[in-house]
């Protein structure tokens, strides 16, 4: 009935159809207009994690401000008067951007030793280096040292300090409750283009100031804006590299400019269309769907090459029936393989929804709904066209023998036992590959080294502390004061009529500072701040002498209220009867592992330090993700095994044989693993975009599988010949599998020219796999077919 309808409605009304798919076109092409992209930090972690939560209250409670931060090398030292004077030029333009709050330089550090004075004048008149009356050698040497400003706006070395610039909070979105989402989506489509003005602002800045030494620009805003401009470059570049491989692919396989023009078109219709329905559904495109065009633009053409090829070879067996007939025949000997090929990538995209991560699932479901849109274009809009083609046009020169097919069927048949034993050794390989397969999230290796985030967040690492954050909360049990300290507490005067001086007791300040100097001595931990850091600078100014509890708390009703903001308040929450340990990953470190870490750290504070798991939690952006990656490797290696039971299903039901259908997943499957394999053989770790590569590897190989396979079994049908049909399927459907593999492979080629590392990594890997796959079909398959012989004579 549907084959009825199809050859009724669709080949034989090609002007209706045609003006259908325009329609269909142009609306669609509207609605592209809609079309979003989003390299926002939340594109990136798991829907309803309860440490994004937790986090979101700890900035709430300690504060927390959006900044940028800017990394100065100067060329003579960093206390000259030409340095400290061009840096507080750079400081006050900086600070005269409108969208600007407050900058915080090596010349806004109070320098409270810089003095004979007594303490607390110090404290309330202190002194900066940007002061004429100030000893600078002294005060520099101060800061260098302070355990709290070293490695924080200063390195190590003395040689690099850090400028902090802190942003304006945005103007909220009033009654954001009542709003559409369409206002809520172009309100945060707002601030994004205000992000994207102050980044290039700053920039203009730091290029003007360029000759007074080394600048580089770090910090959230500007990973955000220029993943943002990563993408929009990833989408032109990988569209317009695809396409224009795929034309020279086009032109090499059928050279003749209508075998280009329409496969192009069916690719022009559905990526159109597809981008109008993403603009009509609201879905944004982030980092990990930004190769959702060429993605699509490989597999339309895929699909569109194994017709073309059908059409003209069946052209050529058959000279004496018209082009209706010719389509008619073409579409449906391909019409179920087509479909059964989309299904199984389907299968392996929609593996992809069981991530717990929206961009991920995403993407999923974007793929799911181009392959569905790509199998429609290319049924309807491609047999239109060839109807509108003079007759004269249509086919070949000549249909010439492949060389390279050729070859692989002379080796299927012949060396099949070289062919096994190499399967085997590549199985061996694969095992101890995957053994060695683990997830890390290095950030700062995501990008390349040509690129101002490396480069920035480089220095900073090495430089400034590190980069990832962490913070470790020690909450404290509610209890009354300890009874040893009920002398001195007896004698304070109770001037501030509240009870704050009354929890700065000994065993919270020794188990702050025990914590505090277990996480400095571990070599992956950059800068570590904390109310310890403070009591240090404190002991410093007291002579060295440790500071007791009443002193302490005599210290903190005194601190004036500017310093208590900045550099006591982010550590402690008397309220909350808790205090906060902010420390940095030094990300770049070689064979950092950060699960590793974090489970040691969970382990060290309980079995080492002796709290109890009430008494402290891990929180901070380096959880975020390590949970997105963990969550991210336990759904794929789970999810993958559906994949496989799935797609093995698929090829029962479309053969109706089982050994048929193992055969014919075997060499897909060998080629996916053998990719984990050589993944973990290099050493790479798995990140969010290569953990995704086997699954979607097996759904794109696999239609190899059923068109070789159901190709064979039409063709052993008439000759009944194992080593005949071998032949005739390598010279025909062969060449159309070579000719659309090397399509595939080398448009996920095109993924090499971004600038996300795993995004180079998900296209090499994934094209050395569909190479390895069309290898194995065109090898390792038809010898299983002769060894096993499933078809009956």
């Amino acid at each position: 009935m549907f084959a009825r309808f199809y050859q009724n409605f669709i080949l034989r009304k090609p002007k209706s159809i045609f003006i259908i798919l325009l329609i269909a076109l142009f609306s669609f092409g509207y609605f592209s207009k809609d079309f979003r992209l989003d390299a926002s930090s939340e594109t990136l972690l798991i829907d309803g994690d309860p440490d994004l939560e937790y986090l979101q209250e700890i900035s709430k409670r300690y504060g927390s401000k959006d900044f940028l931060i800017l990394t100065y090398t100067p060329k003579d030292g960093m206390v000259t008067d030409t340095s400290i004077n061009n840096l507080l030029s750079l400081k006050y333009k900086i600070q005269s951007l409108e969208w600007v709050h407050n900058v915080v330089t090596l010349l806004d550090v109070p320098l409270l030793n810089n003095s004979e004075a007594p303490l607390q004048e110090r404290l309330e008149k202190f002194k900066t280096l940007k002061d004429e009356d100030v000893n600078r050698d002294r005060g520099f040497k101060e800061i260098i040292s302070s355990p709290v400003f070293r490695n924080f706006v200063i390195s190590e070395d003395g040689k690099t300090s850090g400028i902090i610039v802190y942003l304006k909070k945005n103007t909220p979105l009033e009654n954001i409750e009542n709003k559409s989402k369409k206002e809520i989506e172009n309100y945060r489509d707002q601030l994004k283009k205000q992000n994207h003005n102050n980044i290039l602002e700053i920039r203009g800045v730091i290029k003007s100031y360029e000759d007074i030494g080394k600048i580089h620009l770090g910090g959230i805003p500007m990973i955000a804006d220029d993943m943002m401009t990563f993408i929009k470059s990833d989408i032109i570049v990988f569209g317009l590299g695809v396409l224009l491989f795929i034309i020279i692919t086009l032109w090499y396989v059928f050279k003749k400019l209508i075998w280009i023009l329409v496969p192009i078109s069916s690719c022009f219709f559905s990526v159109i269309i597809m981008t109008g329905l993403l603009g009509l559904l609201g879905w944004k495109v982030t980092v990990i769907s930004s190769n959702f065009i060429a993605l699509m633009l490989i597999l339309t053409m895929a699909m569109n090459i194994h017709m073309s090829t059908r059409f003209l070879q069946l052209r050529e067996n058959s000279p004496e029936k018209d082009i209706f007939e010719i389509l008619t025949l073409t579409t449906g000997k391909m019409f179920w393989p087509i479909l059964y090929t989309v299904l199984t990538t389907v299968i392996a995209f929609l593996s992809l929804i069981f991530s717990e991560i929206k961009p991920i699932i995403d993407f999923g479901w974007m793929m799911t709904m181009g392959l569905i849109t790509s199998f429609i274009i290319t049924f309807s809009l491609l047999p239109t066209l060839i109807n509108f083609v003079p007759k004269e046009n249509i086919s070949l020169n000549k249909n010439e023998v492949s060389k390279i097919t050729s070859f692989f069927s002379s080796v299927s048949q012949k060396n099949q036992k070289f062919i096994f034993f190499i399967t085997g050794i590549v199985i061996l390989l694969s095992i101890i590959g995957i053994s060695r397969l683990e997830v890390e999230n290095s950030f700062i290796n995501y990008f390349s080294k040509k690129t101002e985030i490396y480069k920035g967040m480089k220095l900073i690492d090495e430089k400034l502390g590190g980069t990832t954050p962490l913070e470790v909360i020690l909450k404290f049990p509610n209890k009354e004061k300890d009874n040893s300290d009920d002398d001195e507490f007896e004698d304070w005067e109770n001037d501030n009529g509240d009870d704050e001086k009354y929890w700065f007791t000994k065993d919270k300040i020794d188990r702050i500072a025990s914590v505090h100097n277990y996480l400095d001595s571990l070599p992956q931990i950059g800068k570590v701040l904390s109310f310890s850091s403070i009591i240090d600078v404190a002991t410093l100014l007291n002579n060295n002498k440790p500071l007791g509890t009443l002193e302490m708390g005599v210290l903190y009703s005194k601190i004036p209220e500017t310093i208590r903001t900045e550099i006591v308040d982010p550590y402690i929450s008397i309220k909350d009867n808790e205090a906060r340990i902010n420390l940095r990953i030094i990300d770049s470190q070689e064979n950092l592992r950060r699960n590793e870490l974090i489970k040691k750290i969970n382990y060290d504070l309980k079995n080492k330090l002796g709290l109890d798991e009430k008494e402290f939690k891990l929180a901070g952006v380096l959880i975020l993700f390590n949970n997105l990656l963990q969550s991210l490797f336990k759904s794929q290696i789970l999810t993958l095994g559906l994949v496989m039971v799935g797609i093995f299903g698929m090829f029962v039901i479309l053969f109706k044989n089982i050994k048929l259908s193992l055969i014919g997943v075997v060499p897909n499957f060998i080629a996916a693993f053998f990719i984990l394999g050589i993944i973990g053989l290099l050493n790479i770790p798995l990140d969010m975009m290569t953990i995704t590569i086997a699954a979607i590897t097996i759904g794109i190989a696999v239609d190899n599988s059923i068109h070789y396979i159901y190709r064979f079994k039409e063709e052993f049908n008439n000759l009944n010949d194992y080593n005949k049909t071998i032949d005739i399927c390598h010279s025909t459907v062969g060449k159309a599998i070579l000719n659309t593999s090397i399509t595939i492979v080398f448009g996920f080629s095109i993924l090499v020219l971004s600038n996300f590392i795993p995004t180079i990594y998900f296209g090499i890997f994934t094209g050395i796999a569909m190479l390895l796959a069309m290898i194995s079909v065109l090898t390792l398959l038809p010898s299983l077919i002769l060894l096993i012989k499933p078809f009956e004579k």
